[in-house]
């Protein structure tokens, strides 16, 4: 794993992400509460809680992918983050939204057009308090 964030998310490695848990319809990110991570108010940067929720629905894009066998591009169109809670311990994103996922890469393949989709996380802290939630709009597209 730390291979994979060293090659392609080395701002992640820095940070402390860790896929916790990864299947087809979920994957789990936690981001540590530490240093590097925090801001002047004594809380998370934001940066660092978005760049946790993009992996979260990313991790799930990019095992979707994996299993197609036709390349397909994939980008993130837009973003929509609340921050509900001051983030000051280990942060835990979810997001379970891998058929939403799927399905889109398979209707894009299908007609050979461009899919969008919106995927929602939600970042909790160690009592279990909501932090943040945040909706990605991811667009996928094969690629000629």
């Amino acid at each position: 794993m730390k291979l994979f964030m060293l090659a392609n998310l080395p701002m992640g490695l820095l940070a402390g992400l860790k896929i916790t848990q990864l299947d087809k319809g979920k994957a789990v990110v936690s981001v540590p509460f530490k240093y590097l991570n925090k801001n002047p108010f004594k809380s998370m940067y934001f940066a660092v809680l978005a760049m946790a929720a993009e992996l979260s629905s990313g991790i799930l894009s990019l095992a979707a992918l994996h299993d197609t066998k036709v390349p397909v591009s994939m980008l993130v169109l837009d973003m929509h983050a609340d921050f509900i809670k001051k983030a000051r311990t280990k942060v835990i994103f979810s997001c379970a939204e891998g058929d939403k996922i799927i399905n889109a890469i398979n209707k894009s393949i299908q007609t050979g057009e461009g899919e969008t989709v919106v995927v929602h996380t939600e970042g909790k802290d160690k009592s279990g308090d909501v932090v943040a939630k945040f909706a990605f709009t991811w667009t996928f597209k094969p690629k000629r």
